[in-house]
Protein backbone atom coordinates (compact mmCIF):
# COMPACT_ATOMS: atom_id res chain seq x y z
CA UNK A 1 0.00 0.00 0.00
CA UNK A 2 2.92 2.60 0.55
CA UNK A 3 3.85 2.04 -3.13
CA UNK A 4 0.25 2.78 -4.36
CA UNK A 5 0.11 6.28 -5.54
CA UNK A 6 -4.28 6.35 -5.00
CA UNK A 7 -3.29 5.61 -1.16
CA UNK A 8 -2.85 8.67 1.16
CA UNK A 9 0.11 8.76 3.38
CA UNK A 10 -1.77 10.04 6.83
CA UNK A 11 -4.61 7.07 6.23
CA UNK A 12 -1.47 4.64 6.46
CA UNK A 13 -0.30 6.65 9.23
CA UNK A 14 -3.75 6.30 11.03
CA UNK A 15 -3.40 1.76 10.75
CA UNK A 16 -2.49 0.04 13.66
CA UNK A 17 0.88 -1.44 13.48
CA UNK A 18 -0.06 -5.35 13.90
CA UNK A 19 -2.94 -6.43 16.21
CA UNK A 20 -3.19 -9.64 17.69
CA UNK A 21 -6.40 -12.11 18.52
CA UNK A 22 -6.57 -11.50 22.12
CA UNK A 23 -6.80 -7.45 21.15
CA UNK A 24 -10.24 -6.14 21.31
CA UNK A 25 -9.54 -3.78 18.39
CA UNK A 26 -8.72 -7.49 16.62
CA UNK A 27 -10.77 -8.12 13.18
CA UNK A 28 -12.75 -4.37 13.76
CA UNK A 29 -12.39 -1.52 11.70
CA UNK A 30 -10.88 1.87 12.72
CA UNK A 31 -13.12 3.61 15.45
CA UNK A 32 -14.50 6.48 13.66
CA UNK A 33 -14.11 5.45 10.31
CA UNK A 34 -16.21 5.25 7.42
CA UNK A 35 -16.07 1.58 7.70
CA UNK A 36 -16.86 1.26 10.83
CA UNK A 37 -19.69 3.87 9.66
CA UNK A 38 -21.47 1.33 7.29
CA UNK A 39 -20.88 -1.54 9.20
CA UNK A 40 -23.22 0.36 11.77
CA UNK A 41 -25.81 1.27 8.29
CA UNK A 42 -25.50 -1.91 7.68
CA UNK A 43 -26.56 -3.44 11.11
CA UNK A 44 -29.65 -0.55 11.05
CA UNK A 45 -30.86 -1.79 7.93
CA UNK A 46 -30.75 -5.16 8.57
CA UNK A 47 -32.71 -4.77 12.18
CA UNK A 48 -35.19 -2.56 10.18
CA UNK A 49 -36.06 -5.78 7.68
CA UNK A 50 -36.35 -8.06 11.02
CA UNK A 51 -39.01 -5.87 12.32
CA UNK A 52 -40.68 -5.30 9.03
CA UNK A 53 -40.42 -9.49 8.68
CA UNK A 54 -42.07 -9.70 12.33
CA UNK A 55 -44.62 -7.44 11.54
CA UNK A 56 -45.50 -9.28 8.04
CA UNK A 57 -45.63 -12.45 9.87
CA UNK A 58 -48.05 -10.95 12.91
CA UNK A 59 -50.12 -9.97 10.17
CA UNK A 60 -50.56 -12.46 7.86
CA UNK A 61 -50.22 -15.33 10.66
CA UNK A 62 -52.64 -17.02 12.42
CA UNK A 63 -52.78 -17.07 16.54
CA UNK A 64 -52.37 -20.45 17.65
CA UNK A 65 -53.71 -22.32 21.23
CA UNK A 66 -50.23 -21.45 22.59
CA UNK A 67 -51.02 -17.50 21.70
CA UNK A 68 -48.38 -17.49 19.20
CA UNK A 69 -48.75 -16.33 15.66
CA UNK A 70 -47.54 -19.02 13.39
CA UNK A 71 -47.27 -19.10 8.71
CA UNK A 72 -46.07 -21.28 6.90
CA UNK A 73 -43.02 -20.69 4.67
CA UNK A 74 -44.83 -20.94 1.50
CA UNK A 75 -47.39 -17.91 2.87
CA UNK A 76 -44.81 -16.08 4.23
CA UNK A 77 -42.31 -15.94 0.82
CA UNK A 78 -45.52 -15.42 -1.95
CA UNK A 79 -45.87 -12.11 0.60
CA UNK A 80 -42.59 -11.28 1.54
CA UNK A 81 -40.91 -11.39 -1.71
CA UNK A 82 -42.85 -8.60 -3.24
CA UNK A 83 -41.53 -6.18 -0.38
CA UNK A 84 -37.35 -8.06 -0.51
CA UNK A 85 -35.60 -10.91 -2.16
CA UNK A 86 -33.69 -11.53 0.94
CA UNK A 87 -36.77 -13.90 3.25
CA UNK A 88 -34.71 -16.51 3.62
CA UNK A 89 -31.50 -14.71 5.29
CA UNK A 90 -33.67 -12.02 7.27
CA UNK A 91 -35.64 -15.17 8.96
CA UNK A 92 -32.34 -16.65 9.54
CA UNK A 93 -30.97 -13.75 11.55
CA UNK A 94 -34.54 -12.90 13.12
CA UNK A 95 -34.19 -16.86 14.18
CA UNK A 96 -30.52 -15.86 15.44
CA UNK A 97 -31.89 -12.99 17.69
CA UNK A 98 -34.72 -15.59 19.07
CA UNK A 99 -37.37 -13.70 17.47
CA UNK A 100 -38.80 -16.73 15.14
CA UNK A 101 -38.69 -20.30 15.68
CA UNK A 102 -38.71 -23.13 12.92
CA UNK A 103 -37.47 -26.12 12.22
CA UNK A 104 -34.84 -27.33 9.74
CA UNK A 105 -31.59 -25.59 8.88
CA UNK A 106 -32.29 -23.27 6.08
CA UNK A 107 -35.88 -23.24 3.98
CA UNK A 108 -36.15 -23.26 0.11
CA UNK A 109 -38.81 -22.19 -1.93
CA UNK A 110 -40.80 -24.90 -3.16
CA UNK A 111 -40.05 -28.16 -1.21
CA UNK A 112 -40.49 -26.11 2.55
CA UNK A 113 -43.23 -24.29 1.65
CA UNK A 114 -45.07 -26.38 4.40
CA UNK A 115 -42.39 -24.96 7.45
CA UNK A 116 -44.07 -23.65 9.92
CA UNK A 117 -42.63 -20.22 11.29
CA UNK A 118 -43.66 -19.22 14.36
CA UNK A 119 -43.25 -15.46 15.97
CA UNK A 120 -41.99 -15.77 19.15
Amino acid sequence: QRKNPFSSEDRLASKPAHTHRGDPTYGRPPEGSRTEQRGKDAHSHVGKEVEELCLIIRSTGQVGEDGHVSVTFGQLFETYVTISNKVVGILLRARKHGLVHFEGEMLWQGKDDDVVITLL
